[in-house]
C-alpha cells in the first residue's frame, strides 16, 4: 500500500506578495512602473530590441539591489516546509529574486527566470553571476560575449510554464501566495485541482471564488497559517491511507 504522505503532490505558486515585505518592488506597485521605468521599456522584447544597454543597465541595478535584500519569515516558513516534505512539495515562483534560496529552500522552479544568472544568446547556456554586473561577462561554455539577463520578458516564451501544464493533472493541492493571477491565470489552474488555498493581501472576488480556502493577509502572517493547513492535509491523507 502506498503511503499518501509520500505521494501527495502540493504545488505552491508564489508571486510578488511573498517578497514585498523584504523590500522587493514590482511594476504593479506603481501604476505600471518598476523602479521608475515603464514595463515596456525594460520588461518587453520590444524594449530590449530598442535599447539593449538600457535594459542591461536596469537588470544590473536590480541584481545589485538584491544583494542587500533578506528573506522574510514567509520565505523561511516555506523553506522549512519544502525541506521537511521534499517529495510532496513542488515550489514554483514567478519571482526572479533568490530569497527562497537564501532562506534555505531547495529545488525552486523559477517560472520567469532568475536575476542572479545570465543567459548566452549564442548557445542558450545559463550561468551564475550572483550580484555582479553583466558588463564584460562571457559565456563559460562557448565564450561568446553575447550574453543577456536571464529574466523572461513580455513577448517571449517561458519554457518553465511546462510545469503549469503538469500541475493541472499532477497536483493534489494548489497553493497560491501573493499573486493577483494577472500574469499566470491561477484561477483557471485552481479549477483543475481538487484542493486549493489562496493567500493574497487584497480581496478580489472574481479571482478568489475559485479557491477552496482564502486568506487575505500579508505573507508574513498568512503563510505560516497556510503551512499549518498543508501539514494538516498531509497528515489527514496519510491517516486515511493507513486506514484503508
Amino acid at each position: 500500500m502506498k503511503d499518501a504522505k509520500q505521494t501527495k503532490k502540493i504545488y505552491i505558486l508564489s508571486g510578488a506578495g511573498l517578497s514585498a515585505e523584504s523590500g522587493i518592488k514590482t511594476f504593479r506597485d506603481s501604476d505600471g512602473l518598476w523602479e521608475e521605468h515603464s514595463v515596456e521599456e525594460v520588461c518587453s522584447v520590444e524594449g530590449w530590441e530598442r535599447d539593449r544597454q538600457k535594459v542591461s543597465d536596469f537588470y544590473d541595478a536590480r541584481r545589485a539591489d538584491l544583494a542587500n535584500k533578506e528573506p522574510n519569515s514567509a520565505h523561511y516558513a516555506l523553506a522549512e516546509l519544502k525541506n521537511k516534505y521534499p517529495n510532496n512539495i513542488v515550489m514554483l515562483t514567478q519571482n526572479v529574486d533568490n530569497l527562497l534560496e537564501k532562506a534555505g529552500c531547495k529545488e525552486v522552479i523559477h517560472l520567469h527566470g532568475t536575476l542572479t544568472d545570465l543567459r548566452c544568446e549564442s548557445c542558450e547556456a545559463e550561468f551564475h553571476v550572483g550580484y555582479e554586473s553583466q558588463k564584460g561577462k562571457r559565456c563559460p561554455k562557448c565564450h561568446s560575449d553575447k550574453v543577456r539577463h536571464n529574466v523572461v520578458m513580455f513577448g517571449e516564451n517561458a519554457p518553465k510554464y511546462a510545469f503549469l501544464s503538469v500541475l493541472t493533472t499532477a497536483a493534489d493541492m494548489l497553493v497560491v501566495l501573493g499573486t493577483s493571477g494577472q500574469v499566470i491565470n491561477t484561477a483557471s489552474l485552481a479549477q483543475h485541482v481538487e484542493n486549493s488555498i489562496l493567500n493574497n493581501l487584497d480581496a478580489d472576488p472574481s479571482h478568489d471564488q475559485y479557491f477552496k480556502a482564502v486568506l487575505h493577509e500579508p505573507a508574513t502572517t498568512g503563510v505560516p497559517k497556510v503551512v499549518v493547513m498543508i501539514e494538516e492535509y498531509l497528515i489527514l491523507e496519510n491517516q486515511v491511507s493507513l486506514d484503508t
